[in-house]
């Protein structure tokens, strides 16, 4: 299948490394040219270069209120367009209700929700008919995550403001759409697994939850995102796709 993603622009926020950057790699891959960013400088550089000519690497951090304008204006400089922006940021620190402070709470929310809320809104400004914006969130969209309680308070909000912006944006032909990764073979998913003191257990009790009995690859979550920021997804807006491996059977 042409995904016609070929000159398409996008932004990938939180693409040196995990699921931003299998995204952005399959958008490459596919023709198209990507804006990506981190907070470090050197790892934004690192990961630029590796997806080569088509892609500009900016350190960025989500929570910046001068970020999400910096972007799409880079976007035109150097490429002449937006054609649609990716919403990914590493997930907030691990706790229960107890464990988490203040400090973590508001730092999850400057950048997990309210930096994403100011993405979109600066990129929907920006954006044409065809357009479209992306979430990165979590199956805790659907149900909470033992240990992951700034998560589980943040993603489900934010998929609201999601669906919420689909109804707005949709007369404007711009789509948006939620990606719900699960475990998927990540960094992070890994850590989340060590937490347990154990962590091959850990992975081996979440495998056989999953009706395919495995973790997902980042590849196999970045050609989903890929498929839904492109042309080929273009009557799909509106929806949270679960990339999970069957967890939720469809629902």
């Amino acid at each position: 299948m042409d995904l016609e993603l070929k000159d398409r622009v996008y932004i990938v926020t939180g693409a040196t490394r995990g699921l931003g950057n299998a995204t952005a790699r399959e958008l490459v891959a596919d023709g198209a040219k990507v804006i990506i960013t981190g907070r470090d400088e050197k790892r934004v550089e690192a990961a630029a270069a590796e997806l080569g000519s088509d892609a500009v690497g900016l350190a960025a951090d989500n929570a910046d209120p001068a970020a999400a304008q910096r972007l799409v204006d880079a976007a035109h400089e150097r490429f002449g367009r937006l054609d649609g922006i990716l919403i990914s940021v590493g997930g907030p620190a691990p706790g229960f209700v107890a464990d988490n402070t203040d400090e973590q709470w508001q730092s999850a929310f400057d950048s997990v929700f309210l930096g994403a809320v100011r993405l979109a809104r600066t990129a929907a400004a920006a954006l044409g008919e065809g357009g479209v914006i992306g979430f990165v969130l979590s199956g805790s969209v659907h149900e909470p995550i033992a240990g992951l309680t700034i998560s589980n308070g943040l993603r489900p909000g934010l998929a609201g403001f999601a669906k919420s912006l689909a109804d707005e944006l949709g007369p404007r032909g711009i789509r948006v759409v939620g990606v719900l990764p699960a475990r998927i073979d990540t960094d992070r998913v890994r850590e989340l697994d060590a937490l347990s003191g154990d962590a091959e257990a850990s992975r081996a009790a979440a495998e056989a939850r999953i009706p395919l009995r495995r973790y997902g690859t980042p590849q196999e979550f970045g050609r989903t995102a890929a498929f839904l920021l492109s042309p080929a997804a273009s009557y799909l807006t509106g929806i949270m796709v679960p990339v999970d491996g069957g967890v939720r059977h469809g629902f």
